[in-house]
């Protein structure tokens, strides 16, 4: 997967120019960490957003006009009073969202658990924003909410609940315009039996409403069902072919597939995004970049979807970009998951992009970062440190990161994993001011994922600083429902950034 292509710097860029082409059942037609995909069409047009979890601006949002290639086009939760960066610690945040469209309006429901209870309603005209203040929906306590309206405009929200009421899928009528709860919520249909069922999502297909879960847990038994009902209330009952997909128990070599969302063509047929994961490395086998968003075909058999998982082959995507910052707003790859971009990072005065320390709470993991988005890839960055110090950051939570610090006239690799962290490998001196940090994943030497290898080039001269099995930065190792992200902090003072690249390497290491 070699590319030496580069996007302009700030502008929403397309993710597939390569020339190879992959199933997207086995390559992601949006990879990295973008779990929980949600999809609507509005003639042509298809838009695609993904849960974001600790990390602002909030909820990816991506279009197509073929299902195939996608462009990041921004992030519908960017600003304080939809989404305050900071203070949603590792895994919290922003759950599982869903994306609709409906008389005319674009309308978002997700849930943010680390403020307060209920679901969260935002909504656009323009899917590239604005997006409008949130809506809370109060007393519907639970994730993964569905949008659906029948044919006179009742509008349902399908949850899973979570709250004093019991777990399992409910719903609800509601006004959206005032964010009024019009009813006691009631139980559904919730799976067939397996552990978890969640992300619900309501369709109308002819004279009948369908209501499709995950169940099983969103680890290996990951799986999708789905129920029908004469009514959007119900009651539903499951497809005697459940689960409809599920790689469980098998090798497929994308696991954890679940959390699914069908979408209509406009020629009449129907296609499925659902989550997935690409473990590798020994048993129990490790994934580190998260959950990613995959693709596949629906056929309708006696009133039931059957999933395609051969039906799309598609371009794999390029991802490679270099950013030399010359230009405001910044490209919507680069999140935080603690002080907001906006206070970090601002424009030089003459070229490329100057980042300070953040503040509040979580000012400690404030960091301008983006995502990793294959199985092997090398990211650098050009610094000028004369008027502080600075970090390259690798990072899979708060407690699972490494990061080279450039300091105190000397450059040293710091690797966290849990309680423990430690200066590992070798420490190099450095006179300073300019310099060039390097982090990649590299074919592992040993029985983990990847090897992960930290290194600096100063003076033309490139130095290993340490290199480690990459499992140790997996979400085996450290639990919750992200994946890994690379990207800066100012440790202090004032750190200038003349340029990033990120480059997707061969099986080989190769760029």
């Amino acid at each position: 997967m070699t590319s030496t292509a580069t996007q302009p710097a700030a502008q929403p860029t397309a993710m597939s120019t390569a020339m190879s082409t992959a199933l997207t059942s086995v390559v992601p037609i949006v990879p990295g960490f973008h779990p929980d995909p949600s999809i609507c069409r509005v003639g042509d047009d298809y838009y695609l957003a993904n849960s974001s979890f600790e990390y602002a601006p909030g909820v990816p949002l991506w279009h197509s006009r073929d299902l195939l290639t996608w462009t990041l086009v921004g992030n519908v939760l960017d600003r304080p009073d939809q989404f305050p960066a900071g203070h949603a610690s590792s895994s919290r945040g922003v759950f599982a969202p869903t994306l609709r469209h409906h008389d005319g309006r674009f309308w978002l429901i997700t849930t943010d658990v680390s403020d307060r209870p209920g679901q969260l309603v935002v909504s656009a005209e323009d899917p590239r924003g604005p997006w409008s203040a949130p809506i809370f929906l109060d007393g519907l306590h639970g994730i993964d909410p569905d949008l659906a309206w029948d044919d006179d405009g009742t509008c349902y929200v399908t949850y899973c609940a979570t709250g004093p009421d019991g777990v399992g899928i409910a719903q609800a009528r509601v006004e959206l315009g005032t964010g009024t709860v019009l009813e006691q919520p009631r139980r559904l249909w919730s799976g067939t039996g397996l552990s978890h069922p969640e992300a619900p999502h309501l369709y109308r297909r002819g004279s009948s409403w369908y209501l499709l879960v995950a169940e099983g847990g969103t680890e290996r038994g990951h799986s999708v069902s789905v129920a029908r009902a004469d009514r959007p209330d119900g009651p539903y009952t499951g497809a005697p072919d459940n689960p409809v997909l599920s790689h469980r128990s098998t090798t497929h070599p994308v696991q954890n597939t679940g959390h699914a969302d069908l979408v209509e063509n406009a020629d009449g047929t129907w296609a499925v995004v659902y989550l997935g994961v690409r473990p590798r490395g020994v048993t129990p086998m490790f994934h580190v970049n998260g959950r990613e968003t995959f693709l596949a075909g629906i056929d309708w058999v006696d009133g039931w979807p059957v999933v395609d998982e051969n039906r799309h082959s598609g371009p794999v995507p390029d991802t490679s970009y270099t950013d030399t910052f010359d230009a405001v707003p910044l490209h919507p790859r680069w999140v935080s998951p603690g002080t907001a971009l906006t206070e970090i990072a601002v424009p030089a005065p003459d070229a490329g992009l100057r980042l300070r320390p953040g503040s509040g709470p979580r000012a400690a993991v404030g960091a301008l970062t983006a995502r990793a988005l294959d199985p092997f890839w090398r990211f650098e960055a050009d610094l000028d440190l004369a008027q502080g110090t600075g970090a390259l950051l690798l990072r899979l939570d708060d407690a699972h990161w490494c990061e080279i610090r450039a300091e105190a006239g000397q450059l040293r690799a710091v690797v966290r994993i849990g309680p423990v962290e430690t200066v590992h490998g070798t420490t190099v001196p450095w006179a300073g001011p300019s310099l060039t940090l390097r982090a990649e994943a590299l074919p592992p030497t040993a029985d983990g994922p990847d090897d992960v290898r930290l290194s600096a080039v100063v003076d033309g001269t490139e130095h290993e600083l340490t290199r480690f099995d990459g499992r140790y930065l997996s979400t085996e190792v450290a639990g919750g429902f992200t994946g890994r992200v690379v990207g800066l902090r100012a440790l202090d003072g004032v750190v200038e950034v003349s340029e990033v690249r990120y480059t997707p390497l061969a099986s080989g290491g190769a760029a």
